[in-house]
């Protein structure tokens, strides 16, 4: 009876304290989206990168050039893969194509579509990736293959950025007029992602005569996808694909397959492969449209956005530095969130079309960044493609979780340097890599730690909110530092916030991301509930059928 008792004054008790978690919500909301509103009214004058936009006579944020670029070049890139889609399902339905001959249309649409970008620099690509193609042929197989798969991959990822793409000058003066046709793209910044496909495909074949370490019937028993008829990713990457699919075709195919040669996202050989055969299954053209359909609503929400809140203006403009640190909060956080909905608007849209061809790739944005109170949530939630090409290529080998406090150095100096080089990306790796220490910490002391007792769950909750909110902190400080305010700026943030206004904007921010903890975890908690009572409902209705066929 004391229990029963015990128990509905806990559940009382938590939902008063959603309630108090859903009010705080909607008050923080309305206070920044107000305070925003406000910024970008009395500072529009001394804002770079606004132009006159299509939203009642408002200005709209185009001062990202990355944003900038793609929003005006939508329009062709939609015409360009329009064609695509409608040019290779042609050639796939007339001659009933599969795995190489759809490999082979891909391909050849892909190379036209790249003499567009890049014009002439497409020999700087083809050579390159066939200079990888002859490394992998030769010495795929042998002990140190691996060490000379990532010199030779690393020395083009440095040389690539430190010349600047190359000039064909450099290489006689025969050549030098080919400088004349370099394409409307800079071909070193895609190639970023080549190199990732390069390094792939080097290690797939490497492991292509291992048996796979792929359980699949305990895999299917656990995997909601598969169980469902569909396949995962996950079982895409780890099933080994035929020989004769290693073929230099279907390889360049893979470096340069045309909707995820841009951005990504960012697909192994073996999923890529796995899939010249039998178009994707997991979406039909029905979940396919209404993909279309969301995406263009999101488009809508960032036109929003960006004609009403000038966030990134203010970061490129230098105008945060004149703030106070609660409004440095509000543009922070406000970049932050701007800089998701742009990378969820642009890999997006490649994915979209991917789908379309039949080849699913990893969803990069699977979890919004304000549902995310952990790095290691984060950052599987974050360009998430990237970060399964990483733990396969990268983490794992290097030992994974038995060297876990080393590894997440190695693998985000790599990813700053793989972005670009610049100091300010190394500063906010290094930056991440020391935040993420007390959170290894503190996992390894709950696994370690079993609490007992209500109390006791009830104390170990609070820590670990506590431990959310100061980790979403240190997340916003690595992310403004990075993209920012750069390495020079840290003196000018420590001392903005530690002093009496700006102790009390850090106080304020901290209960809010406490809260912000508090209240996902009460969602995570809403959701898990609806998906068991769904596996109990289905398994009740495959029990009812199977004593009915028995009856």
């Amino acid at each position: 009876m004391m229990a029963k008792e015990s128990t509905a004054d806990s559940s009382k008790w938590r939902r008063r304290e959603l309630e108090f978690l859903i009010l705080y919500a909607i008050g923080f909301y309305a206070f920044v989206i107000h305070r925003s509103l406000q910024l970008s009214h009395d500072y529009q004058s001394q804002l770079y990168g606004l132009s006159p936009g299509w939203i009642g006579n408002r200005f709209n944020d185009v001062s990202d050039a990355q944003w900038r670029n793609f929003r005006g070049n939508l329009q062709i890139l939609t015409i360009v893969f329009g064609l695509f889609t409608l040019i290779a399902n042609i050639f796939r339905a007339a001659y009933s194509l599969r795995a190489k001959g759809m490999a082979h249309v891909w391909l050849v649409i892909s190379l036209a579509y790249l003499s567009y970008l890049h014009g002439a620099c497409i020999i700087f690509i083809l050579a390159i990736a066939s200079a990888n193609f002859l490394l992998v042929k030769v010495f795929g197989r042998t002990k140190y293959f691996l060490y000379m798969l990532w010199i030779f991959n690393l020395t083009f990822l440095f040389c690539n950025r430190i010349y600047e793409g190359y000039r064909f000058s450099s290489f006689g003066q025969q050549m030098a007029f080919l400088d004349y046709f370099r394409g409307t793209f800079r071909w070193q910044i895609c190639f970023n992602f080549v190199v990732l496909r390069m390094i792939s495909y080097g290690y797939d074949y490497h492991w292509a005569e291992k048996h796979s370490q792929l359980d699949q019937k305990k895999h299917i028993e656990q995997c909601r996808t598969c169980s469902s008829g569909r396949t995962c990713y996950y079982s895409l990457q780890e099933r080994s694909v035929p020989n004769d699919y290693f073929s230099f075709a279907v390889y360049l195919c893979y470096l340069v397959y045309a909707p995820l040669y841009i951005a990504g996202p960012i697909i192994s050989f073996n999923a890529f492969a796995s899939q010249l055969d039998k178009p994707q299954l997991s979406y039909s053209s029905r979940e396919i449209a209404w993909y279309g359909l969301r995406w263009t609503l999101c488009l809508l929400l960032m036109e929003l956005m960006t004609h009403f809140f000038y966030y990134n203006a203010f970061a490129i403009s230098g105008v945060w530095k004149h703030l106070s640190p609660t409004n440095n909060f509000i543009i922070g956080y406000g970049v932050l969130n701007f800089m998701w909905l742009k990378f969820f608007l642009l890999w997006r849209y490649f994915r979209f079309w991917s789908l379309v061809n039949g080849i699913e790739a990893p969803e990069n944005m699977p979890k919004c960044l304000n549902n995310c109170h952990n790095l290691e949530t984060f950052w599987k939630n974050w360009h998430a493609s990237y970060n399964k090409w990483l733990v396969r290529y990268m983490y794992i080998p290097l030992g994974g979780n038995k060297r876990k406090l080393l590894n997440v150095w190695v693998v985000f100096t790599f990813v700053a340097i793989w972005h670009d080089l610049e100091w300010k990306l190394l500063s906010w790796a290094w930056l991440t890599c020391a935040f993420f220490l007390p959170e290894i910490l503190v996992k390894y002391a709950t696994k370690t730690y079993q609490v007992q007792g209500s109390l006791g769950k009830s104390l170990f909750r609070e820590l670990n909110a506590i431990s959310g909110a100061v980790t979403i902190t240190f997340l916003m400080v690595a992310n403004l530092v990075g993209f920012v305010i750069g390495p020079s700026g840290i003196n000018w943030l420590i001392s903005s916030f530690f002093r009496k206004q700006g102790l009390a904007t850090l106080g304020g921010m901290f209960i809010t991301f406490y809260v912000g903890t508090k209240y996902i975890w009460s969602f995570e908690a809403c959701q898990a509930l609806k998906i068991a009572a769904s596996r109990a409902d289905l398994e009740t209705r495959a029990l009812h059928v199977l004593v009915i066929n028995r009856l």
